[in-house]
């Protein structure tokens, strides 16, 4: 972060794709840290991303945080969020909110609010990888996670030098992921994704007789339980939670 410029940290999270959702934010401006966070009822991994960069920036304007020589740097796990900012939006917007194939855009009332409250800010948006020791990515997985699941959440909000969390910490878990990440490493579990339905299986011969042949399923080989959760979150499931 530059010596006058504005850190956020977004994330979402889905109890299933669609099902109970929630979203957390960090806001780091030079002298103080701010949490935020919520959830719906039903709702979907994007849209609680989206919703997080919404909640974040209308924060940030509501209170006067960034004036026009401010920087705003936003570091998400969402490149389905990065992507539409940086380089789908303003073709949605021309097309009218059509996509390429002159489909409806996807959660467009959503965009259009991310695309009113970042107007006017200078903004980068920055990615980090989900799940992967980053601190400022695992507390708001903490936060919306906690939302999607209908558990109290405490909020931070006060003084940057008061605030337990090392934001520019290096991520945690990078030398086991190097360890995991590659071929010839032995199992440690194999999910299988069927209608929805996630399972763990002990043997490769187990995953593979429930997907052959089903369509849509989904398969891999996890080397931990940490890569386990990775995997799951990617499918939309949070295991464990």
């Amino acid at each position: 972060m530059t010596k006058n410029g504005i850190t956020v940290f977004t994330d979402g999270s889905s109890r299933g794709n669609p099902g109970p959702g929630g979203w957390g934010a960090i806001i780091r401006t030079q002298d103080e840290v701010t949490e935020l966070g919520g959830g719906e009822e039903i709702s979907t991994n994007n849209r609680m991303e989206l919703s997080a960069a919404i909640n974040a920036l209308a924060f940030i304007d509501e209170n006067d945080l960034a004036p026009a020589d401010i920087r705003v740097v936003i570091q998400t796990d969402s490149k389905y969020l990065i992507n539409g900012m940086t380089g789908w939006i303003e073709g949605w917007r021309k097309n009218g909110w059509k996509t390429a194939a002159k489909k409806d855009v996807e959660n467009r009332e959503l965009w259009e609010a991310l695309h009113l409250v970042a107007r006017g800010l200078s903004i980068e948006w920055r990615y980090v990888e989900g799940h992967a020791g980053h601190p400022g990515n695992e507390r708001c997985d903490d936060i919306a996670t906690s939302y999607a699941d209908k558990r109290e959440a405490r909020l931070y909000q006060g003084p940057r030098a008061l605030y337990t969390i090392d934001l520019d910490a290096a991520p945690v878990d990078q030398a086991r992921k190097k360890r995991s990440s590659g071929k010839g490493v032995r199992a440690y579990s194999y999910l299988s994704l069927v209608d929805g339905v996630l399972e763990k299986h002990k043997t490769w011969a187990e995953c593979e007789s429930r997907v052959k042949g089903v369509r849509g399923a989904k398969f891999k080989k996890a080397t931990s339980q940490a890569d386990e959760e990775t995997i799951a979150k990617g499918w939309g499931i949070d295991l464990g939670k």
